[in-house]
Parts: C-alpha cells; structure tokens; sequence
C-alpha cells in the first residue's frame, strides 16, 4: 500500500495516561520536549489528530518557532503543516483552533452518512473527505498519499493511537514519559484494546532513549522503513544557531 511515512508522538504519565479527567488540559510534557514535537512537526507535511482530541483539547497543531516557519516558507511551503483530523459522527466545532488557525489546508475524513452534516457545519473551512460506510486508518494513509503527503505526524488521541498501530501503519513510535502517575479509570489512555503486531513474542525494537530535562523519550523502530535521522532535534537546533 502506498502511504505516508508515520510518526506516532505521544506523552503520557507513568501509567499510560494522556490526561486527566479535568477539563483543563495536564501538561505532561516540559517546555525542551515542546520543542521537540516542534521540529518534528516542522518536518511533516500533515498532522493528525482524532476528533475527540479537537472536541476535548483545542489544539492549534502549528509549528511554534517562528524560524521553523520561515524555513518551510522558504521551501514553498505553508509556514505550518495540513491538518487531518477523522470523525464518525460529524461532530466537529467549526469555532475550534484546527479549522480558525493556520495557512495550510485541513482535511476531514468521516463516513458518507456524516458527509451531508460536515459540509452543512464547516462550509469551506476544510476539505470534507467521506471514505465509504466506515472510515479505515489503511484508506485514510493512502488516501494522504495520494495528496502529495510523505511524512505524517500522529499527535493523537487514543483511539486514533490504537487504530494506526494495530494496523500496522507506524514506523516510528515516540513515547515520553512524565515522571508522575494520574491513576484517574475514565482518563484519556495511550491506547485502547486492540490485536498489536508487537506481543511478547514479536518484541518492538528500541532503537533510541533520551533523557529530556524530566520526562525521557522512548522510541521505537516499528518497520523497516524507520528512519533515525526523523527528527533529530540537536542536530536542527545547531543549524538554527548557526553552528
């Protein structure tokens, strides 16, 4: 299948949450591994998250830096990568930050029975995509494929996490871990239940660690195509000092 390279980022608490049950956001994460999922969007040409994460979180999905934005408008790109997010029911906030912010285009994949809603809804803040009766992350991929997208960024949420990586569609797994626990049942987790190609007997492949002030990245080869150059933040943030 043609698809897109994939990166899956992810932080989450020691006990694999992604948030907490409060209505304000819990940061997991600290302000350098920000600016790592910075670079690591700056190199992408689309970021996905699922339509929960829009509903519950609001994420803008832009690249910070204003020098990182600069350098993709050099190239002819957008100063932020396109946006891709899928629902099932259509409910989406036109008002949100994924559809009011940014210059780059935004996608909306869903079921045809949620096509007629989501046109109604968001009018031309994104494009509407409808993938048959039931929206597969493998039609998705190749759909983004065939527009042109080579490297895609996965920011969540669970359920998008699940999808992606029980059809085996992630070569790179970054996993941050935050030095605290949640321990809250109805908490947002990392994933749901699924049939993972990575069981005891097929073990993932840790092909880096990292400490990161207080969280430390984990990151996994999870096919062949894994890239370890993807990404290098040391590397990016000497040729932006001019090092």
């Amino acid at each position: 299948m043609n698809r897109p390279y994939v990166t899956l980022s992810c932080a989450m608490s020691i006990d694999g949450y992604l948030d907490s049950e409060a209505p304000r956001r819990l940061a997991m994460s600290n302000a350098a591994d920000f600016d790592r999922v910075d670079q690591l969007r700056a190199e992408s040409d689309a970021v996905m998250v699922g339509a929960s994460t829009v509903r519950r979180d609001d994420p803008r999905l832009l690249v910070r830096s204003e020098e990182r934005r600069m350098l993709r408008r050099a190239s002819g790109l957008p100063s932020s990568p396109m946006k891709v997010t899928v629902t099932c029911s259509g409910d989406l906030p036109p008002a949100s930050a994924f559809f009011q912010v940014g210059d780059g285009d935004k996608l909306v994949y869903c079921p045809r029975s949620a096509e007629r809603r989501l046109r109604g809804e968001i009018g031309d803040l994104a494009t509407v995509i409808p993938l048959g009766e039931q929206v597969t992350m493998p039609a998705v991929a190749h759909d983004l494929a065939g527009r042109g997208v080579s490297r895609l960024l996965i920011e969540g949420g669970g359920h998008v996490h699940t999808q992606f990586l029980v059809d085996d569609l992630v070569d790179d797994l970054q996993l941050v871990i935050a030095p605290f626990f949640v321990g809250e049942s109805r908490a947002p987790r990392f994933v749901g239940a699924g049939r993972f190609p990575w069981t005891a007997a097929r073990r993932a492949e840790l092909a880096d660690t990292r400490r990161i002030g207080d969280v430390v990245l984990l990151r996994y080869a999870l096919s062949e195509r894994f890239d370890p150059a993807a990404g290098l933040w040391e590397q990016a943030i000497r040729v932006h000092a001019g090092a």
